[in-house]
């Protein structure tokens, strides 16, 4: 079942392009200022969000997508504390945490409406049968 949100395709874009971001970020961390474990963890929790919400697009039913956009919901989440980390450890500007900050809750925004319109569908569709 494709996934027929209207801001699937800003949903798509915005997510992949955080995930851009935040790759080029890891590698800077990695290569200028030797930073490797917090960027390994930072890495894994802000690429997987863009996945889930590909994989959301082919989800077998409503409930299956609510939980891939759910599943990258605490993705994001867990990428919000590895940037504060990044920021009260001295890696990141706090001109860089907000920007970056307002790009993760941007996607979780996006990610949020499309579960409420979702689960509303779902529901709407099941009065209709009833």
């Amino acid at each position: 079942m494709e996934n027929q949100q209207p801001n699937k395709g800003i949903l798509r874009e915005k997510s992949f392009q955080l995930a851009i971001r935040i790759v080029k970020l890891c590698k800077h961390l990695r290569e200028k200022k030797k930073e490797f474990e917090i960027s390994s963890q930072l890495f894994r929790s802000d690429t997987n969000p863009g996945a889930m919400v590909r994989e959301s697009e082919y989800a077998q039913s409503g409930a299956d997508f609510i939980n891939k956009l759910e599943v990258a919901q605490k993705e994001l989440n867990e990428t919000r504390y590895w940037i504060e980390l990044l920021y009260a450890t001295d890696y990141l500007t706090e001109g860089e945490k907000i920007s970056i900050l307002n790009d993760v809750d941007e996607v979780m925004r996006l990610t949020t409406s499309s579960i409420k319109t979702r689960k509303a569908n779902l529901e709407s569709n099941k009065k209709a049968r009833n």
